[in-house]
């Protein structure tokens, strides 16, 4: 019986609020284009090519803010495994470390532990996404001329959410049950990237099998 990652995982335990995209717009129906894709049974990898006609920009901004919601989901029900004591590095395994910069309180790439590495990350994606500015929700305003490279920042900041949780914490989403629904979310996410040129191949190391 097929069910949704939203029946497996606590939509309580959400590390973020949900962003969502306001009915009636062109990103709605866009999104809502999208999930019926990969509802109708679609293979994953054609359902994420962008369709003939549509904007890129409009595309990848659907589903960057969609893999927010995801991952945010995700790591929200395991982070409480996730501790300074468990995970005193942000990293994928003993050869991938990932450092932390912003450019504003963290101005040099710094080690930090897994949790915190994480609240800054989520912190930083939703600033993003709820800057006009670069996420337009407005009929008319153009995205920045740097969105896309923006998008590649957070495509590539995203999936380390995933390299860690992958490496350090799938025993939790094995007790959950919940592996066939991540590697889902995961080849979903892992297609969209790789499609459209979002994340470079040096990234996708730590997970390759």
């Amino acid at each position: 019986m097929s069910i949704t990652l939203k029946q497996v995982f606590n939509k309580d335990k959400t590390f973020r609020p949900k962003r969502k995209f306001e009915p009636g717009t062109q990103r709605f129906e866009l999104h809502k284009k999208a999930q019926a894709s990969l509802n109708s049974g679609v293979d994953i990898k054609a359902a994420v090519q962008l369709p003939h006609g549509e904007d890129l920009n409009d595309w990848v901004a659907v589903h960057v803010v969609d893999f927010f919601n995801r991952i945010n989901l995700i790591y929200g029900t395991i982070c409480e495994f996730c501790t300074e004591k468990s995970c005193p590095v942000m990293s994928g395994g003993p050869r991938y470390e990932y450092r932390w910069q912003d450019d504003l309180k963290y101005k040099k790439p710094t080690a930090l532990p897994a949790p915190q590495y994480m609240n800054l990350l989520m912190d930083w994606i939703e600033v993003q996404i709820n800057n006009e500015e670069i996420f337009p929700t407005s009929i008319g305003i153009p995205f920045p001329k740097n969105f896309i490279q923006i998008c590649k920042k957070i495509v590539c900041r995203l999936f380390r959410v995933f390299v860690h949780v992958y490496i350090h914490h799938f025993d939790r989403i094995i007790l959950m049950g919940a592996e066939a629904h991540v590697n889902t979310c995961y080849k979903h996410f892992y297609y969209f990237g790789t499609e459209l040129n979002l994340i470079d191949r040096k990234e996708l190391e730590p997970l390759v099998s």
